[in-house]
């Protein structure tokens, strides 16, 4: 998938000219749990209330992405006596914004210095290869200008086929409706000049929003920052094109593995191989109409 091209939008049509591919940059090492991108999504694009209960799942509510919850604040208990080692205290972003709250240790996030706390901003990929995308069979699904990809909510029939299509397990279909919902990455609002509502909101900036590459260069610096004051563990998720999902218009920057937040470490979109399966389909029908020509004709004889 890495020799694909970094444009998807103009591999969808989109002439020469189009706005350049723009999505999210989210440096969770400045996420402070505060869910103010939840609410800010949810106000803006009118998304039903969800996770007014008690999970058991610390203080996540809203437990994951879904048809109601587009963008997903986890907070991840990681125990230190199990591996959950404590970073040294992140640095402060070039703004001067506040970290988040760290014990006398320090550590980043941490409650009572046995356990380590890890908040993360979960959100649609935006992926350059999207599954979702590619088995939608009405056409509701599609790539923007922008690069990103959005539900139209108004062809949508409710297959949902996309649901098991994507690997990050973004899609759901709304209960009393039936039909997928998820991220568009606030198309009206950026069509109009706009950041995205979560990215609006977010007091600390964990979560950026503008040009790709832009975001990509200001991510390797904050990485680079991280690991010079100690932070082994800082990596970046996404950000480039070599992966299974050919890149993506959403990224993030996380201070453990990939699994610990609940992420695939190596995200395969499940319909990359179509191009293959079809050109050997089309192989194995030429070869059985061939044998049945064959076949004929030796009858004829």
């Amino acid at each position: 998938m890495s020799d694909m091209p970094a444009d998807p939008a103009g591999r969808a049509g989109y002439a020469a000219g189009h706005p350049p591919r723009v999505g999210f940059f989210t440096d969770t090492s400045v996420c402070i749990g505060c869910k103010a991108c939840e609410v800010a999504c949810k106000t803006w694009n009118e998304v039903p209330e969800d996770g007014l209960r008690l999970t058991g799942m610390s203080y996540d509510n809203s437990v994951g992405l879904g048809a109601s919850t587009w963008r997903h604040v986890a907070f991840i208990e990681r125990s230190v006596a199990s591996g959950g080692t404590i970073p040294p205290e992140p640095p402060l972003l070039t703004g001067g914004l506040p970290v988040p709250p760290s014990s006398p240790e320090g550590g980043g996030p941490d409650v009572t210095g046995d356990i380590r706390w890890l908040m993360s901003s979960d959100v649609c990929k935006h992926c350059t290869e999207a599954g979702c995308l590619d088995v939608c069979p009405t056409g509701a699904l599609f790539r923007t200008e922008f690069g990103t990809v959005v539900v139209q909510q108004d062809v949508c029939n409710g297959c949902g086929y996309c649901i098991p299509a994507c690997p990050f397990g973004v899609i759901g279909r709304r209960e009393g409706d039936g039909r997928a919902w998820k991220c568009t990455l606030c198309y009206d609002r950026i069509g109009s000049g706009l950041e995205p509502a979560c990215a609006k909101a977010c007091p600390t900036e964990s979560i950026q929003f503008g040009p790709l590459d832009e975001l990509r260069e200001r991510a390797q610096s904050r990485v680079a920052e991280l690991q010079r004051a100690g932070n082994g563990k800082a990596q970046l998720y996404l950000d480039g094109e070599g992966n299974g999902v050919g890149g993506a218009g959403a990224f993030f920057l996380l201070l453990d593995e990939p699994e610990v937040y609940g992420l695939p470490p190596d995200p395969v979109v499940p319909t990359r191989d179509l191009p293959t399966m079809w050109r050997h389909v089309a192989l194995a029908a030429a070869g059985l109409a061939a044998t049945a020509v064959a076949l004929s004709l030796g009858r004829r004889r």
